[in-house]
């Protein structure tokens, strides 16, 4: 619950050391899961709400990074209006998005019932999903969990770092497209010509 409302607590790890133990007899797997799907979908929900009561002002103020934080409002509100359910729900697989989903929910303005049905699926189906898979592999499911998600977080920065520079390459296309017979002087070249 702390990690989906914002706090940086391992809530994965929790879930799995917890099914682990539940494959060892000293817990059970149905607790464990209802209790973590619980967990997810409270904690999501107060992270949706301080994104909607806070997340605009945060991202609105004047300051460092003001551009790119705007930004966030510019690029999210039109992508939670096509996406929202589904980033809602595939954001709870993904290390790193699983606190910034609900956050971004809020302050982007998605509506709170569809935000609540698609984070209900989502966290049971990550409580469930991950919590079965480390009861039936025990000990083992710890390093492969953990390395699937190193692997998931390595993949969306990836994504975020191409295509911000996709984004600036178009933008610097655009600017020389829209002032024709100008090109920027680069070093070494000659003016004297």
């Amino acid at each position: 619950m702390s990690e989906s409302g914002g706090a940086p607590i391992p809530g994965e790890t929790s879930l799995i050391a917890a099914a682990v133990l539940a494959s060892q007899g000293k817990l059970r797997i149905e607790l464990v899961i209802a209790l973590a799907a619980t967990a997810a979908i409270v904690g999501d929900n107060i992270g949706y709400l301080i994104g909607r009561k806070g997340g605009r002002w945060l991202l609105k103020r004047p300051g460092a990074f003001q551009r790119q934080r705007r930004d966030v409002l510019r690029i999210g509100e039109p992508f939670f209006e096509a996406h929202g359910p589904k980033a809602v729900f595939f954001g709870r697989f993904v290390l790193g998005l699983r606190v910034w989903a609900s956050w971004l929910a809020g302050a982007t303005r998605m509506r709170w019932p569809s935000f609540l049905v698609w984070n209900a699926l989502g966290g049971i189906s990550w409580a469930t999903a991950i919590g079965l898979i480390a009861y039936y592999l025990g000990h083992s499911a710890g390093s492969a969990i953990e390395a699937f998600g190193l692997y998931g977080l390595a993949a969306v920065l990836l994504a975020l770092l191409s295509g911000f520079l996709a984004h600036r390459r178009h933008v610097r296309h655009k600017r020389e497209a829209a002032q024709p017979g100008e090109h920027p002087a680069r070093p070494g070249d000659s003016t004297d010509d």
